[in-house]
C-alpha cells in the first residue's frame, strides 16, 4: 500500500477487495480483507476459483468495497429507535426530572479536583431513567504531551466518565453499567483506569469479530474473548454476559451484546463518550437496543465536534451530520443549561496535566 500514490484506502478487516486480471476484460474475482497490518500491508483471502488460475506472474487490478455492516446495524437502529416508547431520548420535552436518592458523603479520587467535575458525578449519581444526561467539555482523550505522541490521556471529561462510572459501581446495589465510545482507544484508555477500582471479574471489553489481535493492549486482552480456532473476537454465553457490572463497547459493536440476548433495561447506566464525534444513527446503535425509559443515560461531547464519516450527501444534505449530542442541546432544559440535565466543563489549559496519571 506504500506505493500507492495520493489518498490510500481506509481498510477494515472484513472490506471485501476484487482482484481483475489485466489480460481479462469480463473476470473479477471477489476476496475479502483478512488483516492490515501497520496501516501499510493488505492481506486478502480469495476462494479457490481465484487460486486455481493464479501463477506467480500474473498481474491484478485490485479495488476494495467497505462493508456494509456497520451502516446495517444503523439502519436497524433507527428502525428500531422510531418506537413511541424511546421518544424522551429523541425528543426530550420534560421540564423536570426524578431523582433517585440524597447521596451519601462521596470520596473522590485524588485527581477529581474541580469543582464543576464533582458536581457532574454528583448529578449523574442522583439521575433514574430518562431523558439524557450532558457533559459539554473536552473530548474523553487527549494526547500526554508532544513529547510522547500517540500516547493518550484521560481529559477533565474523561475523569468525570472513569468516577461516575467508579462511584456507580460502588453505591448502587446490583449495577449494570455499559461504557461505549466511537472508537477502540477511547474504550481501552477508559478501561484500563477502571482495572484498579474494579475486579477484572466484573469487567468485559467487547470486540468486533475481527478487531487486530495485535492491535488490543496485553493488559485489556484478558478481559476479553478471543476464539483461536476461529481467529475472531466472540462473546460470551448470554447467562455469563449478564454478570458482568461493567462493559465496555464502541458504538458499532455494541450491537453484539444485543445480538447475544441482552435486552433493553438490563442496563442501569449507559454512558455515550465522545458522542459528538459520532453520527446519531451510529449512536442510536446503544440506545435502540439497549435502553429504556428506567435506563440512565449519560452523554459527552465537545462544541464544535461532529464525525467526518457521513458518505451521503444526501444525508449529509437532510443534517446527519449533527451529532446526537450536538442535537439534543436544542432542547429546552439542555438550551437553558439545567445543571440537573446538562454539565459544562471548562476547557483546560494545554500544560495542564493534573488529570493526564492515565495513558495509553
Amino acid at each position: 500500500m506504500e506505493s500507492v500514490p495520493g489518498c490510500r484506502p481506509f481498510l477494515l478487516s472484513r472490506d471485501f477487495v476484487f482482484a481483475k486480471p489485466l489480460d481479462e476484460r469480463d473476470t473479477k474475482f471477489q476476496g475479502f480483507v483478512y488483516r492490515v497490518e501497520r496501516s501499510s500491508i493488505v492481506l486478502a483471502e480469495f476462494g479457490d476459483d481465484f487460486h486455481s488460475q493464479h501463477h506467480s506472474s500474473s498481474r491484478y487490478d485490485i479495488s476494495f468495497s467497505f462493508n456494509r455492516v456497520c451502516l446495517k446495524r444503523a439502519h436497524q437502529a433507527v428502525e428500531a429507535a422510531t418506537d413511541p416508547s424511546f421518544g424522551n431520548f429523541l425528543f426530550p420535552i420534560c421540564a423536570t426530572r426524578r431523582d433517585l436518592f440524597a447521596l451519601p458523603s462521596l470520596f473522590f479520587s485524588s485527581d477529581v479536583l474541580y469543582s464543576e467535575q464533582r458536581s457532574a458525578v454528583r448529578q449523574i449519581l442522583a439521575l433514574k431513567g430518562s431523558p439524557p444526561f450532558l457533559i459539554e467539555g473536552p473530548l474523553c482523550t487527549r494526547s500526554l504531551s508532544l513529547s510522547k505522541a500517540g500516547v493518550l490521556s484521560l481529559s477533565k471529561a474523561g475523569v468525570v466518565v472513569r468516577e461516575a462510572v467508579s462511584q456507580v459501581h460502588r453505591c448502587f446495589k446490583d449495577p449494570r453499567i455499559l461504557v461505549a465510545a466511537p472508537t477502540n482507544k477511547t474504550c481501552d484508555v477508559l478501561m484500563r483506569s477502571l482495572k484498579k477500582e474494579i475486579p477484572d471479574s466484573e469487567i468485559f471489553r467487547a470486540n468486533a469479530a475481527f478487531r487486530e489481535l495485535d492491535g488490543v493492549p496485553d493488559d485489556i486482552l484478558p478481559s476479553c474473548l478471543y476464539k483461536r480456532k476461529s481467529d475472531c473476537f466472540a462473546c460470551p454465553h448470554l447467562q455469563q454476559l449478564r454478570k458482568f457490572k461493567v462493559i465496555f463497547s464502541t458504538f458499532v459493536s455494541s450491537f453484539r451484546l444485543h445480538s447475544e440476548g441482552i435486552n433493553a433495561g438490563h442496563f442501569s447506566h449507559i454512558f455515550l463518550v465522545d458522542a459528538s464525534s459520532t453520527s446519531e444513527p451510529e449512536a442510536m446503535i446503544v440506545l435502540a437496543n439497549l435502553a429504556n425509559e428506567d435506563t440512565t443515560v449519560i452523554i459527552t461531547g465537545a462544541q464544535g465536534n461532529h464525525s467526518g464519516w457521513v458518505r451521503s450527501p444526501i444525508a449529509r444534505k437532510y443534517g446527519l451530520r449533527i451529532s446526537y449530542f450536538e442535537r439534543l442541546k436544542e432542547f429546552t432544559p439542555y438550551k437553558k443549561l439545567d445543571p440537573k440535565f446538562i454539565a459544562q466543563l471548562e476547557p483546560e489549559p494545554e500544560s495542564d496535566e493534573t488529570n493526564s496519571c492515565l495513558s495509553y
